[in-house]
């Protein structure tokens, strides 16, 4: 029998049940984001063998209804993560998201649901025998995978047995058929930062995207949310991952030569005037100027954040791109206090969750486990709070596709989020201003979805 163990968490979890009862959790709204998808690296493996359900009548009743439960009928919840992959930072995203996912049943307080977590080993194989055994174990729900490989091969097992999955992956491309999707979608943070730009009057845009699959899909999504709002995207450059190569697309998206060429020919023409005392003063004027005249955009976006941020950022200012005159736009990666150390950065808008709730799931993981959550991590917290609320349903009426896919929404402690009818989400997203001290909200993230659309 695979119900929920504790394991090398007890202490934690001894921990964890000193605390307070809830202070957010997951509830239906009345009314009306990084990081790039992650990537999966498949490796040959022989498949998990798995785990049949018992034999007997007697020990298949025990099988769904464990002995602590008495007469209540378990609402079981797999959870699918790659607690074994080989990569340890991919571990430890998985640890975190099931600690995160124990944080929230155990603050819910829903006494009839069972958690059973599965470990994907971080492939595709692995998810799908997991899939296969959470299923015969009576999961009624799947939260995870976390790669969007594993989604894919988890899917058409759990459309067998009409069974939903929310995944944690943020590639869009998995999403539907049974998959919801509650990751932070990277392409809402592009329509959301662009939206509130153009609210400034601000219609030219440009881009710095890395050179990879994530990048693509940041120029896609620029590309779309600008035209969307009769805007024009002016030109958008993309840059190997070696700091030494950032150079080039950098100086061509500041059109360097042309404005350095520009300067030349006009202080050419100054000095052929001869004494004349305006052209002598405009000469003097440009002493100190490495260019003449200004980009023809407004703002520049640059879907980037840690050192990759900090290494593409300060090379527009160094081809004399101006900050105080072209707006630089982000996504949801900049949500850095870090960041405000970079001059370029400073007065920089980006879109992410709102950060209260937030904050103080962090402080009660951290007080649980005893280390900080990556922000990954909520997502584990949000989908278990979600499963916990509707487990209090009726069978049947649980997770159906009218439940999670209500329009109204749900709130968890990144914000309103719904899904929508393609499996994708969309959430209530914030904008931040990086400021020296760190971001700043500059419009806050709404608190319903107003008005509700027509599916």
């Amino acid at each position: 029998m695979s119900i929920y163990r504790f394991g090398r968490r007890s202490g934690a979890i001894a921990r964890l049940a000193l605390l307070v009862s809830v202070s957010f959790v997951l509830a239906a709204c009345a009314s009306n984001s990084t990081p790039p998808p992650v990537s999966q690296q498949p490796r040959s493996e022989t498949p998990i063998a798995v785990t049949p359900p018992p034999a007997t009548q007697q020990d298949r009743a025990l099988f769904l209804r464990p002995p602590h439960m008495g007469d209540r009928d378990a609402v079981r919840i797999a959870v699918l993560l790659p607690l074994s992959a080989r990569q340890p930072s991919v571990r430890n995203v998985a640890e975190s998201l099931l600690n995160a996912a124990q944080l929230a049943l155990f603050e819910f307080g829903n006494p009839n649901v069972l958690l059973i977590p599965k470990d994907t080993r971080g492939t595709n194989s692995g998810a799908e025998g997991a899939a296969r055994e959470a299923l015969q174990e009576g999961a009624e729900l799947i939260l995870g995978p976390l790669f969007a490989g594993s989604v894919t091969a988890v899917r058409p097992i759990a459309a067998q047995r009409n069974v939903p999955v929310i995944a944690f992956s943020s590639d869009s491309s998995v999403a539907g058929n049974g998959v919801y999707l509650l990751s932070f979608l990277p392409e809402q943070d592009v329509e959301r930062v662009v939206d509130y730009a153009g609210l400034q009057g601000l219609t030219v845009f440009a881009g710095m995207v890395p050179q990879n699959s994530y990048g693509s899909l940041m120029r896609q999504a620029l590309t779309n949310a600008v035209t969307a709002r009769a805007g024009e995207v002016y030109r958008i450059e993309s840059y190997p991952n070696r700091a030494e190569a950032m150079f080039e697309p950098a100086r061509r998206l500041a059109l360097y030569d042309d404005r350095k060429r520009a300067l030349a020919r006009e202080k050419a023409r100054l000095e052929a005037l001869g004494d004349d005392p305006e052209a002598k003063a405009a000469l003097k004027a440009l002493e100190n100027r490495e260019t003449l005249g200004d980009v023809p955009y407004q703002a520049v976006f640059v879907p980037a954040g840690g050192t990759e941020l900090r290494s593409v950022a300060p090379l527009l200012p160094y081809f004399d791109v101006d900050p105080r005159k072209v707006q630089f736009l982000g996504t949801g990666q900049w949500d850095d206090a870090a960041l405000g150390r970079e001059p370029s950065l400073v007065g920089g808008w980006f879109a992410a969750p709102p950060r209260e709730a937030h904050r103080a799931f962090e402080q009660r993981y951290a007080r649980a486990f005893g280390s900080e959550p990556p922000r990954i991590a909520s997502l584990g917290y949000d989908a278990t709070s979600l499963a916990s609320a509707l487990a209090a349903r009726p069978q049947g009426q649980r997770f159906n596709e009218q439940i999670l896919g209500n329009p109204d929404g749900f709130a968890g402690v990144d914000g309103i989020f719904r899904f929508l009818p393609d499996g994708r989400n969309e959430r209530g997203l914030a904008i931040l201003e990086l400021r020296r001290n760190g971001p700043v909200v500059v419009d806050p993230a709404p608190q319903s979805f107003v008005p509700a659309p027509t599916f």
